[in-house]
């Protein structure tokens, strides 16, 4: 039982939170922090503080509206501070990391009477490298003739006039204390590209030899996550400190409270974690780049011992590797039958996949002698890096001088990273799975490499659930898992499926604040085409799109493919594509400012988006009064990651469809409908264009999963 000690101080700060705020207590917000306080409160430990007994984690699905983070900060905050244990608040994304840290726990803590402190952090990629930017402003002098060789790792010194201007700018705010190098604080976008140049990675990172280390921001940052109660972070970090053991970045597990908001990520987001791929003929060019390096290299600087003999060996090695890969892409064009696909965002990308995640005996074993190369490589590589930081010390003389070690060391870092990351590919492309698990998918794609085209080879789980299970949720003190959409067809089963959570987790759906029946209309119009038949579809959208939207200020037309939102977009009048924003021609956020600021003029707009406008997009009030959806928002068929579950399940005499396709695609109709009311003032009217919701049996268990509007179906 939870302490009455414990009872009181979360029953009392919510209390004074609500007074503060001239707030009324919400229904589904006091279920949350009953439930999370009962679950985190109450976990039975040994003499050291040690959870003992099964997994304690609590899962938890709250609509929008209901005030997630108070909730669960309240409860898990005086939960975790009571056992002695650190609370780690993890999101999918940068916005809602920044929105806790920036606003929910300051307001907290001014009402809510707790005491405790926080930090953010974040990835060692969000923030600058002082010496990266240093070398980029002396454009390649003395300093940096080293680091020419390695233009492949992302070391390109020639810096153009725009680069320039940038990286000035940057130093002066950083000299004026106007910046603190955080990407996410630079007030401009910056582009991919540009930011690769100035950040830094583990491998390539000098540490305490960095004549910068006293000023270094990621450090900096750092500093402040050593003795604060609640550390905000992202999945990946989480993850990353997990595959490393627990503990490495984050605090040990065992002394860790774990709240996962946005959790219904998580699977995916450890499924990317441990899944590899690499290109092969920019592989083969690399090793090749890396031979020419290095030789070059040898006969600038004559290197005596360990130093000269490891980087001796490794042209010679590199290309053998690199004759392996050349084989390998031959090998792959002759088996590949590349099929035409559409990724999540609808960008092409032909792909063929290995059924059953069987690779032909032939590839196999050149994977193999791949797999042992990179062994070989990485070993050098890891060696060669070990020697640079005895060097960086000085304690040791390996040759040349501990300043030159220091412009060394990140350049070998890079090497290791990357023989190691295709050491991890081959490994994983090559390994039998085991009988009773899920197997590996493993497939090829056809990617574009300048005025050539290139072959990737990838693999990767199908579920994460045993890694969860294993590194996560056994290990973890504790752990809280919401989101608005943790359910699908109103039951936890495809969550638990793919999280692996415990057998014993406790799961409620708390409701949300919205009065649904009255704030908003859902219609399900007899279009007269059906949505199999993609031509008629269209021609029917586009027949009826102008009338369905046109009370709208603002509205959000979704779609499932590509193609499809560009042929509607392209089969509209004149006159009528003016009010489309189409998802693609600008960046998301721009997309966004651009409907707000037509919006706020008094003119109407339609955004047409794909996936990743049905989830996260926030548009309340007149800035979406009404969303369209075109069809059951089912995965593309031919995602390997999801093709191959589905195939695993129906070799165990599962069906794939009824388990997988379809609890999925209710999920994603959940999200998308939600783009609807995002505040308890807002009004609106949702329409499905896909008559499949009441002619199918499973699109009725669709359509009575979703949030309980008014329905009219013609």
């Amino acid at each position: 039982m939870i302490s009455n000690e414990l009872k009181a101080t979360i029953q009392g700060a919510y209390s004074r939170f609500l007074e503060a705020k001239s707030l009324k207590p919400r229904y589904g917000q006091r279920l949350m922090i009953a439930e999370v306080a009962k679950v985190l409160g109450d976990i039975a430990c040994d003499d050291e503080g040690r959870r003992v007994g099964e997994p304690a984690v609590v899962a938890v699905e709250a609509g929008t509206g209901t005030g997630k983070t108070v909730a669960y900060s309240l409860a898990a905050i005086p939960a975790a501070k009571a056992a002695g244990k650190r609370l780690v608040i993890a999101t999918a994304t940068v916005a809602l990391q920044e929105q806790i840290v920036f606003k929910d726990l300051p307001d907290l803590m001014r009402n809510s009477g707790l005491n405790f402190s926080f930090a953010l952090a974040k990835g060692r990629g969000r923030y600058l490298c002082l010496s990266k930017l240093d070398i980029l402003l002396q454009e390649g002098h003395a300093q940096s003739a080293t680091a020419q060789l390695f233009e492949e790792e992302g070391f390109r010194i020639e810096v153009d006039e725009r680069s320039q201007k940038l990286f000035n700018s940057m130093i002066e705010k950083l000299a004026g204390n106007r910046w603190d190098g955080d990407r996410d604080s630079w007030s401009e976008a910056l582009e991919d590209q540009d930011w690769a140049r100035l950040t830094t990675d583990h491998s390539q990172c000098t540490g305490r030899h960095c004549p910068n280390f006293q000023q270094c921001v990621f450090y900096k940052a750092r500093e402040g996550m050593g003795k604060v109660d609640v550390i905000v972070t992202n999945h990946d970090m989480v993850l990353a400190d997990l595959a490393l053991g627990g503990g490495a970045v984050l605090p040990d597990p065992r002394d860790t409270v774990y709240v996962f908001d946005e959790g219904h990520h998580l699977p995916d987001k450890a499924i990317g974690h441990f899944a590899h791929y690499s290109r092969l003929r920019s592989t083969a060019d690399w090793l090749e780049q890396t031979a020419k390096n290095l030789t070059k290299l040898l006969a600038q600087h004559p290197l005596p011992g360990d130093l000269g003999k490891y980087i001796e060996q490794v042209p010679e090695l590199a290309r053998e590797v690199r004759t392996q890969q050349q084989f390998m892409f031959t090998l792959c064009e002759q088996v590949a039958d590349f099929r035409p696909s559409e990724d999540t965002e609808g960008r092409e990308r032909p792909r063929y996949r290995f059924e059953g995640g069987v690779v032909p005996e032939q590839l196999r074993e050149v994977g193999i002698e791949l797999k042992k190369g990179f062994a070989r490589l990485n070993d050098l590589f890891t060696r060669l890096a070990d020697l640079l930081k005895e060097g960086m010390d000085g304690e040791v003389n390996i040759g040349i001088a501990s300043h030159q070690a220091e412009e060394w060391y990140p350049l070998f870092g890079s090497l290791v990273t990357r023989a190691q990351g295709n050491w991890e590919l081959w490994t994983a492309f090559t390994a039998e799975d085991p009988q009773d698990s899920p197997p590996m998918a493993r497939w090829l794609t056809l990617a574009e490499s300048g005025a050539m085209f290139d072959i990737e080879v990838n693999a990767s789980p199908i579920l994460a659930a045993e890694m969860l299970r294993r590194s996560l949720w056994s290990v973890a003190h504790g752990a809280l898992v919401t989101s608005a959409t943790l359910t699908a067809l109103g039951k936890f089963d495809r969550f638990r499926m793919r999280s692996g959570l415990p057998r014993d987790a406790v799961t409620c759906v708390v409701p949300s604040p919205f009065v649904h029946g009255d704030a908003g209309l859902l219609r399900v119009p007899d279009l007269k085409a059906d949505p199999r038949d993609a031509a008629a579809h269209t021609a029917a959208i586009i027949r009826e799109l102008p009338n369905i939207v046109e009370d709208a200020r603002g509205a959000l037309v979704l779609f499932s493919s590509r193609k499809q939102m560009q042929d509607v977009f392209d089969g509209l009048d004149r006159d009528w594509r003016k009010l489309v924003l189409i998802q693609g021609n600008l960046s998301k956020q721009e997309t966004l400012n651009k409907h707000k600021a037509r919006v706020d003029d008094g003119q109407h707009s339609v955004l047409f988006g794909l996936a990743s406008f049905a989830e996260g997009v926030d548009l309340p009030g007149a800035y979406c009064e009404h969303v369209v959806i075109a069809k059951i928002p089912f995965a593309v068929p031919d995602d390997p990651v999801e093709a191959a579950l589905a195939e695993w399940i129906e070799a165990r005499g599962g069906n794939p469809f009824m388990e997988i396709a379809v609890p999925d695609a209710s999920l994603k109709l959940i999200q998308a409908c939600g783009r609807l009311l995002r505040t308890e003032q807002d009004r609106g009217v949702i329409t499905l264009l896909d008559r499949r919701l009441v002619t199918q049996r499973y699109g009725k268990a669709i359509l009575n999963a979703l949030p309980p509007f008014r329905r009219e179906i013609c």
